[in-house]
């Protein structure tokens, strides 16, 4: 979302890398578009826990993000991150003091925001704001009252809830049912908590006599599995809908006439970027591998020229590095509108056909199609079109020969080895 471009097209391993200064943002776009900029909240972009090796605690050893690797966003109210949303704090600018919230994180973060929008902001200038807030995430805590009524409730349960899938994901399964349930609720009282805040943000909005010129984009970084497929409900490292599927919400005042529109085209992370700047009136200054929504949310086109979108889940190789021993899986895929295809391997054997899934008929992916005879013709189609798009966005991941087409990006151990003796 900050840069426009592919995890893999940077190099980027795994969450816990620094975003390079020398990247140019989504801040810098929009300052150069006289707008005043202002990050609200996690960052998450300075090396994680690396930065913060207590991150769980609440006597956290909290560390500021230097400028020169805050994006140039130019009012600044982050932090790395915190992973505890009773106990956050935050810093302003380059004080490197930080600030407890003294509040629920959500609520303080929001609180915060409409603050500086409300009384600090430049009134002379068009403003560009991001409010990031951890939950609904990892540890699963809310406000008491919500938790209390959430804990309460009884709620209705997907069909893939705790399903045995006939080709395991390779990845530790939730082993209670009753708690996995238990996790579910208590996500579910984050996100009212979440949906209150929202709702703040948007009265003070009318109020304010801003709503009837600021877009307001709500959107996830990511989904979390929930018990489904007896996955646990912070497995966030597979493509199945649950984890890949976020909400993107777009209101514009300008286009009443929209309002509830849905619209089925796949999206990917990669279009964020030029689609906020469209909605804007601008442009960026470089190409971007995504697209410009802009177009298709107003209504000016009637789809994407674009079949299907590419999913990736980058992998830390590092030995040693905290989510190595996690994160077992390593995978691309195709996400369009009806199927979805995706493989999985390691560096050395290169990923392997793994899943295919016909969302029009299975939309809770519980049977895998991957070795259905009457799917082949239509699996290797999909197999040769996800190549096509590694090899058309410079991807490094390795590929297995499959479907008579040839592997991609494999070396032998040994080649390998004989590169190392020519050395």
């Amino acid at each position: 979302m900050m840069t426009g471009e592919y995890a893999h097209s940077r190099f980027v391993p795994a969450i816990e890398w620094r975003m390079s200064p020398a990247e140019r943002t989504l801040a810098d776009e929009f300052n150069d578009a006289g707008y005043q900029t202002i990050y609200i909240g996690k960052w998450h972009l300075y090396g994680g826990h690396g930065a913060l090796p207590d991150h769980t605690s609440a006597k956290a050893h909290l560390t500021p993000v230097p400028r020169p690797h805050r994006g140039r966003w130019q009012k600044w109210l982050g932090f790395e991150l915190a992973n505890d949303p009773f106990h956050t704090c935050y810093f302003e600018d380059d004080d490197p003091c930080p600030r407890p919230l003294g509040k629920y994180q959500t609520d303080g973060l929001t609180d915060l925001a409409i603050d500086f929008l409300g009384n600090r902001r430049d009134t002379t200038r068009p403003f560009c704001c991001v409010l990031s807030v951890e939950p609904p995430h990892f540890p699963l805590a809310a406000p008491p009252e919500l938790e209390q009524r959430w804990l309460q409730r009884a709620i209705a349960l997907p069909p893939n809830f705790f399903f045995d899938d006939a080709n395991p994901t390779p990845s530790i399964k939730a082993s209670d049912r009753e708690q996995s349930i238990r996790e579910r609720k208590l996500y579910y009282a984050m996100i009212e908590n979440l949906d209150h805040n929202v709702g703040r943000l948007r009265t003070f909005l009318d109020q304010s006599d801003l709503a009837r010129d600021t877009i307001i984009v709500f959107l996830s970084d990511h989904g979390e599995m929930g018990g489904a497929h007896k996955e646990r409900n912070t497995l966030k490292d597979h493509p199945y809908e649950e984890a890949i599927g976020i909400p993107l919400i777009i209101h514009d005042p300008a286009m009443a006439g929209r309002s509830g529109v849905v619209i089925e085209d796949p999206v990917c992370s990669e279009d964020l970027f030029p689609t906020f700047l469209g909605l804007a009136g601008l442009r960026p200054r470089d190409k971007k591998p995504g697209l410009d929504l802009a177009p298709l949310v107003r209504g000016e086109v009637a789809g994407l020229l674009r079949d299907a979108v590419l999913l990736e889940f980058v992998h830390d190789i590092r030995h040693g590095a905290l989510w190595a021993q996690y994160h077992r899986v390593y995978w691309r895929a195709l996400r369009g509108r009806r199927y979805k295809y995706s493989v999985l391997g390691g560096v050395t054997e290169g990923g392997r056909p793994w899943q295919f899934f016909d969302l029009m008929r299975d939309p809770y992916e519980m049977d895998n199609l991957i070795n259905a005879p009457d799917f082949a013709t239509l699996i290797a189609q999909h197999h040769r079109a996800l190549r096509q798009r590694l090899v058309e966005t410079c991807d490094h991941y390795v590929l297995a020969a499959a479907f008579e087409e040839e592997a991609l990006n494999l070396v032998s151990p040994t080649s390998i080895s004989g590169l190392m003796q020519g050395r």
